[in-house]
């Protein structure tokens, strides 16, 4: 019963720890699973189709409905077990039989999951894998000759685990009719538990192994992106220091925006290559393998053939985060060109400022002297007219009045000019 004080979500994320649990199985027996994932947007998919798929399977086995909502379906179907698991990008089905075939890895086992029934699939199948659990021979000696006729000898990989209880054997290729082949022989001391748990971690190791690999796809693809981008950059950078500094840094700017678009649109599927490769290595390690009859290691087939795919896919990553810093940098030199041409513009600007101001300054002075000359004149002019009778009556010529009255008429324009100029210089509202 759940607590008042408790987190809303305690008893989900608790419950969440049982919701998967391995199978219980011992030889002989036929493990079969399959993993389909829609090509783009899978983890925005509608997952009301991929329980309407389970449930149309579950209808032609007779199995129980599945509940809406659910992520992890476990139920009898015919002489099968059924399980199902929803995850972020994905969806496995696993049918399990306690039955041994009429020969290992026969097609026929994978008849539980129909031909039209996977065509119906909401998305495309990424991994299909059958594990046949077959009994120890008295001689582990004869199981090589065996595993010859069932798997390619030059990528062939076989081990010891569970304390040399069981013998993992692979070649990791697809047989004709597409199935990853996987054959685990048990000894009778062999606890179903820990042979369930077994086949948990082998299906969850190709299965992961595949997810992790759609990055090197897209990798390949972005590589020829980066491909065609490169020599652009490079061309750009290399001639920043000539041509105009703002049309390259334009030009700059377009190729960062595609260099950003291409990390976030493939930022999801690198994550997620790193989640799902780091589950692969902790599956093989959890297997505490050993070698078996000198045949290679699963962790050395992953070095030779799993890792380089996974560098490659880290080396994609790493040159478009390259390629973003060198036009990062790249575009900060270009804008401090731009600012220090538009500076040096600006400055010149303002020098042909100062020299308009300068002339203007001194068109006002000329102009100042020239309203002097001419408001003297007509003050002159009237002073004539007022000093003409006083002049007659003193006797003294109009010519010689006026020319003693000019002097002192421009230099009382001139000190009345002086003085308006002064009150509107004044700062605050001019007084007239």
């Amino acid at each position: 019963m759940q607590h008042e004080n408790d987190h809303p979500l305690r008893y989900d994320l608790v419950n969440e720890l049982h919701a998967r649990p391995s199978p219980r199985l011992s030889a002989p027996a036929t493990a079969i699973m399959l993993a389909f994932k829609q090509p783009s947007g899978a983890h925005h998919r509608d997952r009301g189709a991929d329980e309407a798929h389970l449930a149309a399977l579950a209808r032609r086995h007779g199995a129980p409905s599945p509940a809406p909502g659910l992520t992890h379906y476990a139920e009898d179907a015919g002489r099968h077990r059924l399980v199902w698991e929803s995850h972020t990008e994905f969806v496995s089905y696993m049918a399990l039989s306690e039955t041994a075939p009429a020969r290992p890895f026969d097609a026929r086992s994978g008849d539980v999951f129909a031909e039209d029934w996977q065509r119906a699939a909401p998305g495309r199948r990424v991994a299909a894998i059958m594990v046949e659990l077959i009994e120890m021979p008295d001689d582990p000696a004869t199981i090589p000759a065996r595993l010859g006729q069932w798997f390619s000898r030059d990528s062939l990989a076989a081990v010891w685990v569970l304390d040399r209880k069981a013998v993992i054997a692979s070649d990791f290729r697809i047989d004709p009719a597409g199935w990853m082949r996987f054959a685990i022989f048990l000894r009778p001391d062999a606890s179903p538990g820990a042979t369930g748990r077994l086949l948990q971690r082998l299906f969850e190791l190709e299965l992961y192994r595949a997810m992790s690999m759609l990055g090197l796809g897209r990798a390949r693809e972005m590589g020829a992106q980066l491909g065609r981008i490169d020599p652009e950059l490079t061309a750009l950078v290399a001639g920043m220091g000539e041509g105009a500094a703002e049309e390259t840094l334009g030009r700059l700017l377009s190729v960062s925006s595609q260099l950003e678009a291409l990390a976030m649109q493939n930022a999801f599927r690198y994550g997620a290559t790193r989640a799902y490769e780091a589950i692969v290595n902790d599956r093989i390690r959890a297997l505490r393998e050993e070698r078996f009859e000198n045949s290679q290691l699963l962790a050395e087939f992953m070095t030779r053939r799993y890792d380089p795919a996974m560098r490659t896919v880290k080396s994609a990553q790493d040159r478009v985060q390259a390629m973003i810093d060198r036009a990062s940098r790249a575009a900060e030199l270009l804008r401090t060109r731009v600012d220090v041409e538009r500076s040096a513009h600006n400055q010149e600007v303002l020098a042909r400022m100062d020299r308009r101001a300068d002339m203007q300054l001194r068109l006002q002075h000329t102009v100042e002297g020239l309203s002097v000359v001419a408001i003297s004149y007509y003050a002159v002019g009237l002073l004539s007219y007022m000093l003409a009778p006083a002049a007659s009556a003193a006797g003294i010529d109009k010519p010689v009045a006026i020319a003693v009255a000019t002097p002192i008429a421009v230099l009382g324009v001139w000190l009345a000019l002086r003085r308006i100029k002064a009150r509107i210089n004044r700062p605050g509202p001019p007084h007239l």
